[in-house]
């Protein structure tokens, strides 16, 4: 008797490890990319989708930009840099802000606060939690994405500046007051290869018991 799987066969485990292996912080990204813009779409839309959420509340929201735009925004967080941090200090980020106008585009990341606040008012015993488990959704989304991009070929970074440029992404990509910025993945072909990574013993970092 042939027993029909409840889900459809995917490839195993090694696979999806090796991607996780492979993926590295790439920062010399040329602006063109291996594969079409609506692939990278197709990416951050699955990830935002099926990532896990707290109750479902599925809070995970994104902006991909491209071209113009892309650039547009890493101009506007220049200047929000420049107004605020010392001028010794700005002068030594220009070199790696200029090295994220340079990719091929950038993913903005956020958390809807609307919809973390209505599973609160729903459920208020899980209402401390949820900025932590908001954390963990972040990260997992953030995860995907990263490592789907890099297994088709492209390079990535993760960047901060939500602090800096949250009212001018509400203004430039009309996006409502409660998605709040959280990240920044600038992604495209990578120039040069990744520089070799170390790790700590596992015996320090894991424990089994049984």
């Amino acid at each position: 008797m042939t027993v029909t799987p409840l889900k459809p066969a995917l490839p195993s485990s090694e696979a999806f490890l090796a991607a996780v292996q492979t993926r590295r912080s790439l920062y010399s990204l040329a602006k063109s990319s291996p594969i079409a813009d609506e692939k990278i779409l197709d990416i951050v839309q699955s990830a935002i989708k099926h990532a896990p959420s707290p109750f479902n509340a599925q809070s995970s929201r994104a902006v991909v930009l491209f071209g113009a735009k892309h650039e547009a925004f890493w101009d506007v967080a220049a200047e929000r840099f420049k107004a605020v941090v010392p001028s010794q200090m700005f002068d030594r980020i220009v070199p790696k802000l200029v090295t994220m106008k340079d990719a091929y585009g950038t993913v903005l990341l956020f958390d809807d606060s609307a919809s973390l606040d209505a599973v609160a008012a729903k459920m208020p015993f899980a209402a401390p939690q949820l900025p932590v488990w908001s954390e963990n959704v972040h990260g997992i989304v953030s995860s995907i994405i990263w490592t789907a991009l890099e297994a088709e070929g492209l390079g990535a970074s993760f960047q901060h500046c939500a602090d800096f440029v949250q009212k001018d992404v509400e203004e430039m990509f009309h996006v409502p007051a409660t998605w709040k910025l959280r990240a920044n993945l600038v992604f495209g072909t990578p120039t040069v290869p990744p520089m070799e990574k170390t790790f700590e013993s596992l015996e320090d970092r894991v424990k089994v018991f049984a």
